[in-house]
């Protein structure tokens, strides 16, 4: 089967958070399955330099009128999986991040800018014959992506149905209603039946709306966005499209996360063998400049520091889990008010408490292999996957009972199958208590070494996921 998978970014080639992991990993996942997959996304400056094998482009023409477009075939470095960049240097090639200037706010052209990359796609949908290959299923990926399906809708002629996966429905594509001209829609779709959204234009609700199947990235986060609380407005479409919803629970690179063969830690390790384990407590608590106490319980964090991770959280508890006797290290960047107080909280008492601010994938390699838990406070959490890697590493995580968190990590009191330490309200005393728990059980060595063997085993390989994937678009098809 012939699948073209659209994504606004993809590690290895460019990544600022969790969809990079899925669209570098699901496609391949499913090439592996025998698929036929195409990836799909911007030319950055970043990404053409990284993709390896690249061949003779293909014009579009210049569907926005924003200059000539071309797709750039060539190849994952990683994968092999085959890729389509597309190349318009008006909209992609330019400093700064891949949403956001160099002053901080989002590019004013977006709204163009992710047109074009659903109009790329849907291009190859509906003319993919003349290119050598016609997708059979188009997946789109979160609002960049959004108005693929329609496209397709407004075209009428392409009969590819569209698979819309939702990685965080708080991120919606906002934009005002005089883009529609520019973004090659017809006035009438800017109605509650298209893609209009309290007065605005929402590529979100365009994806959640027009495609043929709605999916998310864990079974609970597909019941809680049904909610009120947690639909951000769009509970009644969702709930209205109650039967074409399916919450599929994200997957990880096992090669790429596995202390055992892993390059960027101290000394690799297994359930097997986890002596290694120790080893790199050491090398971690060298390197943050903590204190040598080997007894002591060592907490990571690694987070994008804004108010859904719950940071603010851990700041508010960190007095009472340092009580515990515990030592705290935190890594990510995010909201300058909070990476202050990571700063602050780090200075104030630097034996105990070390961070690091921004964004490194090697330390991240290093918490998960050195520290004894996670910390995963999240408010709301779609899917996460620093839990999933935690699990992998013998990092017994401490969650927030939420969405992804809550299908992924098992209460250890439970029963036998706990692999981790649940809690329930968004404050920093159920966090502190959680936190207690984890400590007490550290205490006992050898049940501690029994979670963490049982947290090992479990097997969170994107084969999972990719076979429910591939059901999916045969359903369709």
């Amino acid at each position: 089967m012939k699948v073209l998978f659209v994504s606004s970014e993809a590690y290895p080639l460019v990544k600022t958070g969790g969809l990079a992991d899925v669209a570098g990993a699901l496609p391949a996942a499913l090439k592996r399955m025998g698929e036929d997959l195409r990836l799909m996304l911007p030319a950055y400056p970043e990404a053409l330099d990284k993709a390896e094998k690249k061949g003779r482009a293909i014009r579009l023409g210049d569907p926005l009128g924003t200059g000539e477009t071309r797709l750039i075939p060539g190849q994952m470095p990683d994968s092999g999986l085959k890729i389509w960049l597309v190349d318009n240097p008006e909209l992609f090639a330019r400093d700064g991040g891949l949403y956001l200037g160099p002053d901080g706010h989002d590019w004013p052209d977006n709204h163009l800018r992710f047109a074009l990359l659903a109009r790329a796609a849907a291009m190859v949908c509906v003319g993919g014959n003349m290119m050598g290959w016609k997708p059979d299923v188009v997946h789109a990926n979160d609002w960049q992506t959004g108005l693929v399906p329609a496209y397709l809708d407004q075209w009428g002629g392409s009969k590819v149905p569209s698979v819309f996966t939702i990685h965080n429905i708080h991120y919606q594509g906002l934009f005002d209603p005089d883009v529609i001209p520019g973004i090659g829609l017809r006035h009438e779709h800017f109605s509650m039946h298209g893609v209009e959204f309290h007065g605005s234009v929402s590529y979100l609700k365009s994806g959640l709306f027009y495609s043929s199947r709605i999916t998310t990235v864990s079974p609970t986060y597909a019941r809680e966005i049904r909610s009120t609380e947690q639909g951000t407005g769009f509970q009644g479409l969702l709930s209205l499209r109650d039967d074409d919803l399916t919450g599929v629970l994200n997957g990880i690179d096992c090669e790429t996360w596995n202390p055992a063969g892993d390059p960027h830690i101290a000394k690799r390790y297994s359930a097997a063998r986890p002596g290694g384990k120790e080893e790199n407590r050491t090398a971690l608590r060298r390197e943050m400049k903590l204190a040598g106490e080997s007894d002591a319980p060592l907490l990571g964090l690694v987070s994008r520091f804004v108010e859904q991770k719950g940071v603010d959280l851990v700041l508010d508890a960190l007095p009472g889990i340092l009580d515990k006797g515990c030592q705290v290290v935190l890594v990510g960047s995010g909201d300058p008010v909070l990476e202050q107080r990571v700063r602050d909280a780090a200075a104030a008492d630097p034996g105990r408490v070390a961070a690091f601010i921004g964004y490194d994938e090697n330390l991240a390699h290093r918490v998960q292999a050195g520290a004894d838990a996670l910390l995963v406070p999240s408010r709301f959490e779609p899917c996460g996957l620093t839990q999933l890697y935690a699990l992998r590493y013998g990092t017994l995580p401490i969650v927030r009972r939420t969405g992804g968190l809550s299908d992924s990590v098992t209460d250890v009191d439970e029963g036998e199958t706990g692999t981790g330490f649940l809690f329930d309200r968004a404050e920093p005393r159920s966090l502190e208590d959680a936190v207690g728990r984890a400590v007490a059980l550290f205490r006992k060595p050898k049940d501690w070494r029994a979670v963490q063997k049982r947290a090992m085993a479990r097997d969170f390989s994107w084969a999972r996921s990719a076979e429910a994937y591939h059901t999916l678009y045969r359903e369709l098809v």
